[in-house]
């Protein structure tokens, strides 16, 4: 019973602290010992390092850069597979943004979880995987969202490359770690951090046509994502007045050209058949 009450503290003092504003952030991590140590220090415009060698649910040997080299943006979390409660609450909310999407893991898109527990195996990823990927309700996504594992030195690499700042601890025998999604860019260039334990379905799909720079997603979509920018002290997307403004414009000058064609063209024809 104690034990599930620290557990339940921690999660709740790391959820304020990701909501919170970063002032009261920084207050609670000074004065709260279950949050030092657990922290995210954005790295965006930075790469992760595509060499790195893990291996995958089946047990191969694997490196970073597999999961992109089909030129698609990549979802990548940093979890554990025996995590008792956030890391579950993390991939919860995602994989219900993702059955929410239209696009599926594999096509538009590639989908990676990577172990911070160096102990953990592959037929923990393997189990943990066949949850997930079932949880989709999307078919056979074949390779569309694969879950490693990877030695200490690998895993350090990674997490420090994302700004993911995570300890062990050893009482509990558990990682205290923050809530955090990364979207990626072909390239492994870092381009969004999503937070929390809810994601919405717009929020992932709009950070994916950032990280697809143009390449995924209809014309209709990068229509919207013009419409939209992120606003990291909300951590979310928000409608931007002044583009929206811009594009309605836009499509009533384009609409008044085409009118404005139209009568010119008709004016012709009459002087046309008037001069017959």
């Amino acid at each position: 019973m104690q034990r599930s009450s620290q557990r339940l503290i921690r999660l709740v003092l790391a959820t304020v602290w990701l909501w919170g504003p970063a002032i009261s952030a920084q207050l609670l991590r000074e004065d709260v010992p279950e949050l030092r140590g657990i922290d995210v220090s954005e790295r965006l415009g930075g790469s992760v390092p595509l060499n790195l060698r893990f291996a995958d649910e089946n047990g191969r040997q694997v490196e970073l850069r597999d999961v992109f080299v089909q030129g698609k943006p990549v979802v990548l979390t940093l979890a554990y597979y025996e995590c008792p409660m956030l890391c579950t609450f993390v991939l919860n909310a995602l994989s219900k943004a993702v059955a929410e999407l239209d696009w599926q893991p594999g096509d538009e898109y590639q989908m990676l979880t990577v172990s911070i527990d160096p102990e953990e195996t592959p037929a923990l990823a393997a189990a943990k995987r066949k949850v997930y990927v079932d949880s989709l309700n999307k078919g056979d996504i074949g390779d569309g969202w694969r879950f490693w594992v990877g030695r200490q030195t690998e895993i350090t690499s990674l997490a420090e490359s994302v700004g993911f700042e995570y300890y062990y601890d050893a009482r509990q025998d558990e990682f205290a770690h923050p809530a955090v999604v990364f979207v990626l860019t072909p390239e492994g260039v870092i381009s969004r951090y999503l937070y929390g334990i809810d994601y919405r379905s717009k929020d992932l799909r709009l950070s994916l046509l950032e990280a697809g720079e143009g390449k995924i997603g209809s014309l209709m979509d990068r229509v919207i994502l013009f419409c939209y920018h992120y606003d990291p002290m909300g951590k979310k997307y928000t409608l931007m007045a002044m583009n929206v403004m811009r594009l309605g414009g836009l499509i009533t000058v384009t609409f008044l050209g085409f009118f404005l064609a139209g009568l010119w063209l008709r004016e012709r024809r009459n002087n046309a058949c008037v001069s017959v």
